[in-house]
């Protein structure tokens, strides 16, 4: 059975996303920092008849985030797919006049480090099963940075780089890497901003594994 991996599972985009792959027969491994929501989340998707376990780690907590990936290989399979999603902190949205060098530290944690760290202990299991798929998902400041969120915007500039160099350096091993920008974020009237429709979107990366960045509310891919 192939595993999905959701990094940053939460109630709306991650269970969706867990649900439009169990769907398709993947196992899910959900992952967020506390137990309890992992395991909440869970039941709701065993109950469809999705294979599915919670695992807690804090994306900034680097040996934590290890385990949790190596535990899910080791529970479900190897990790096929992982969607690196976790929603930013209030803390990492300082104006830009008014962050410093220490506000910078979180976002870059997260937004850096946190998918570095995933990818490299995912990627091993992929290439032994020769194929494999790396969703980022990310707002619009990773691509337009915008001086109200200044710890976003820098920190996902690095994730986006970080992403498009993956994209290009795996490609050749049949292992796809692919950014979902999702402008004004999830929800807010916007029907194909619904954890729902986003959540197709999310699969049709997967299954077409077209150019690196795509767009909600643009069709094209853009390289």
């Amino acid at each position: 059975m192939s595993t999905i991996a959701i990094i940053g599972a939460g109630p709306g985009l991650g269970q969706a996303t867990a649900g439009r792959f169990g769907r398709e027969g993947f196992a899910v491994a959900l992952i967020s920092r506390r137990q309890a929501h992992v395991d909440e989340l869970a039941a709701e998707l065993a109950d469809e008849g999705i294979t599915v376990r919670g695992y807690a780690a804090d994306v900034r907590d680097l040996r934590a985030l290890r385990s949790a990936l190596d535990t899910a290989a080791s529970d479900l399979g190897p990790i096929e797919v992982l969607q690196y999603s976790p929603a930013p902190a209030a803390e990492f949205m300082k104006p830009v006049l008014e962050a410093t060098a220490e506000d910078l530290a979180g976002p870059v944690e997260q937004s850096v480090y946190g998918p570095v760290t995933a990818v490299q202990r995912v990627l091993p299991g992929m290439r032994e099963v020769g194929r494999g798929t790396i969703l980022f998902i990310n707002g619009s400041s990773a691509v337009s940075p915008s001086g109200g969120v200044a710890g976003t915007s820098i920190a996902f500039a690095g994730e986006s780089a970080y992403g498009q160099m993956l994209h290009d350096a795996l490609a050749p091993e049949a292992i796809h890497v692919a950014q979902l920008i999702i402008p004004r974020g999830i929800g807010g009237g916007e029907p194909d901003h619904e954890p729902a429709a986003l959540a197709e979107r999310i699969w049709s990366l997967h299954r077409d594994r077209c150019a690196f960045r795509t767009f909600v509310g643009e069709e094209t891919a853009q390289g």
